[in-house]
């Protein structure tokens, strides 16, 4: 079975810092793409920032110069540092993988069970 794990979630005052990682296990060869997506209370999902397998990344107009994705391809993991956190970044975040090559087939698109980040004073 081939599942994404995330932890790293938590609570965090206005201003701080969290990290999150998003492992990737089972009968993996190989992943595409991995990044991490947020649904705020009342809002739609949304993307925060991808990364392809060759390290090139994107973010949301809303997190720019505060988040930075990174991945270590060996250990089919992706992190999300997030710093200068603001109120309006609380939401679950998902962790989320493209294509992912496996023993068995590829699996199109794979989601995590989401890590609540809430950040509040």
């Amino acid at each position: 079975q081939v599942q994404l794990v995330e932890s790293g979630g938590g609570l965090v005052q206005p201003g701080g810092s969290l990290r999150l990682s998003c492992a990737a296990s089972g009968s993996i060869f190989s992943i595409n793409a991995m990044g991490w997506y947020r649904q705020g209370p009342g809002k739609q999902r949304e993307l925060v920032a991808g990364i392809t397998s060759g390290g090139r990344t994107n973010y949301g107009d809303s997190v720019k110069g505060r988040f930075t994705i990174s991945r270590d391809n060996a250990k089919d993991t992706v992190y999300l540092q997030m710093n200068s956190l603001k109120p309006e970044d609380t939401a679950v975040y998902y962790c989320n993988a493209v294509e992912v090559h496996t023993s068995w087939g590829t699996i199109i698109s794979l989601w995590g069970q989401g890590t609540q980040v809430t950040v509040s004073s």
